[in-house]
């Protein structure tokens, strides 16, 4: 064991998001990453989805710290519910530690010990030695890391592109990665999202042409919706804004805070005089507005949403340019799909990705994560950070590029990855999968399924009354329903369902009480199948015995 480099992930394998991985030899752990999915249709209820932190919390006293690549929730947005299960030192660079400040705070947390590291700095946790290394991607402060471990060099990329012109000025530090790589690299684990695009991924700059012909044209308020994490975007979209004689209103709770939290740190540089609150625009002529939103995504709750459907104190109308400055993530499409229809409803002009360059992805394509395996040539590889496919993609990607495939492994999640100078292998598994949130407890799947029950085919409660001392029913049955059908337009099937339960409820009077949760059961069974029988749906049953 203390030759042997395990790597554990617990999330961000076989999935997009929850992205969680645990680095361990001998006594010393390193966590890196904690973040979260947001819930899709199949999870009503549902706040987020965490990793499974079970195996963290049984080994707490040996975690010497946690290293986050970036500030995305994909890979913070679970810190939260791990500071509270267990504790430990947090290692990230100015912005992120930043975004994770704010939302400890918001969970009434604040005495985690959060540490600034600059890219190009190496802090030493244990018996690993991690160095940050600037790299490229769609947030402030992303960093890659190189891992010395007794045993060899481990990379990991975090998310990443290669952008030699990034909006910032900085881009990603190649000539560490080929230092590391020229001393030969024991491991690479790295960002699969992208694999399927051929080339290479566009730089940020190369948006800003589409940006200013949109300013140039439009006559009305620009509004432009975006990431509130994608703090490069929403300084070049102010840039043409104020230079097309236009004032900035940022609209989002998100937004707003990101916005605030990057102009303190130096990351944006706008105006003061130039940035209005939304309640002063009334006085600004319409084509002196660009208006940054959150709700790229169609997330039924955010700015853009809500100005589509006038609910909010911006509506859209005649005349507004709408810029979607995103691509749908994969299952929002639809969502997407209904802002934009609405939008065009209001009379708005749109543009989106499909009709020209508005977004650039800040993941790698596929040569950029060839020129990665080949700058870093590692005896071992491990593709994360994306589904199945792309996992397998990436795998057969590094086999192109020289890596054995025994060398390579796509894993699931709570796989142990035992690596050695000589061999590597999946030794076993650990406990993982997924921690659905809800406000502030775990909910079971049991709990989730009858949710998706109540949400497919509604609810139906029968009250029985009984006489507590002989069990005597005292009344009719009493049928209620929710969201399964409407009684006063089914009276006659309400009164033979009743019927048929009040016949049932009459073995209370001849039964004793520790008899009475079969009844209760067989009440149930014989319902569900009578109103599957006439209606061709299974509500569900909750039979309630009142003893009086």
């Amino acid at each position: 064991m203390r030759h042997k480099l395990r790597i554990i992930p617990l999330g961000g394998v076989g999935e997009i998001g929850k992205n969680m991985t645990v680095v361990e030899y001998g006594d010393d752990i390193l966590v890196i990453d904690c973040g979260l999915i947001f819930p899709d249709e199949e999870m009503p209820g549902i706040d987020v989805v965490i990793p499974d932190m079970t195996y963290l919390e049984q080994h707490a006293d040996r975690i010497r710290g946690m290293c986050i690549t970036h500030g995305h929730e994909d890979h913070i947005g679970a810190i939260p519910y791990a500071m509270e299960r267990f504790r430990c030192p947090i290692y990230g660079t100015r912005f992120t530690n930043a975004l994770i400040r704010h939302k400890l705070d918001e969970h009434h947390l604040t005495d985690v010990e959060i540490v600034d590291v600059d890219p190009g700095e190496t802090v030493t946790l244990g018996c690993f030695q991690i160095e940050f290394i600037k790299t490229g991607h769609s947030i402030a402060g992303a960093v890659a890391f190189a891992i010395r471990t007794p045993i060899g060099t481990l990379i990991h990329t975090g998310d990443f592109k290669i952008d030699l012109t990034p909006i910032d000025g900085e881009p990603i530090n190649i000539n560490r990665f080929a230092y590391y790589g020229s001393r030969g690299v024991l491991a690479l684990m790295s960002d699969s999202t992208n694999v399927e695009r051929p080339g290479f991924t566009q730089s940020e700059k190369e948006i800003g042409a589409t940006f200013e012909q949109c300013f140039g044209r439009a006559k009305g308020r620009v509004i432009v919706a975006t990431f509130a994490s994608n703090v490069y975007r929403m300084q070049q979209v102010a840039d043409v804004a104020i230079a097309h004689g236009r004032v900035v209103c940022f609209q989002g709770r998100s937004m707003e805070q990101i916005v605030k939290i990057a102009q303190e740190l130096g990351y944006m540089h706008i105006p003061a005089d130039k940035i209005v609150r939304v309640e002063h625009l009334k006085n600004i002529p319409d084509e002196m507005v660009c208006v940054m939103t959150t709700g790229s995504q169609g997330e039924p709750m955010s700015g853009l949403f809500r100005m589509a459907n006038s609910t909010h104190k911006l509506n859209v109308g005649a005349g507004d340019t709408v810029i979607i400055s995103a691509s749908a993530i994969p299952g929002n499409e639809r969502g997407v799909s209904r802002v934009i229809n609405a939008l065009y409803a209001k009379g708005a002009d749109v543009v989106y990705d499909r009709m020209a360059d508005v977004h650039v992805s800040g993941h790698a394509c596929m040569g950029e994560l060839r020129l990665m395996l080949e700058i870093i040539k590692p005896k071992y590889f491990i593709p994360v950070h994306g589904e199945a496919r792309h996992l397998k993609m990436h795998a057969d990607l590094a086999k192109e590029q020289g890596v054995a495939p025994e060398r390579t492994f796509i894993a699931h999640n709570g796989d142990v990855i035992e690596l050695s100078a000589r061999k590597g292998a999946v030794s076993g598994t650990v406990q993982a999968g997924s921690l659905m949130v809800d406000g502030l407890r775990n909910i079971e799947d049991v709990v989730l399924r009858d949710r998706r029950s109540l949400s497919a085919d509604g609810l139906v409660a029968a009250v029985v009354l009984l006489d507590a001392e002989t069990g005597r029913l005292l009344a009719p049955v009493e049928l209620y329903s929710r969201g399964f059908i409407y009684m006063r337009d089914n009276e006659p099937l309400i009164s033979e369902a009743s019927a048929l339960v009040y016949e049932k409820s009459k073995r209370f009077e001849s039964s004793e009480k520790g008899e009475y949760p079969a009844i209760k059961t067989a009440i149930k069974n014989r319902l569900k199948s009578f109103l599957y029988d006439r209606t061709g749906r299974t509500p569900m049953i909750l039979p309630i015995v009142m003893e009086v």
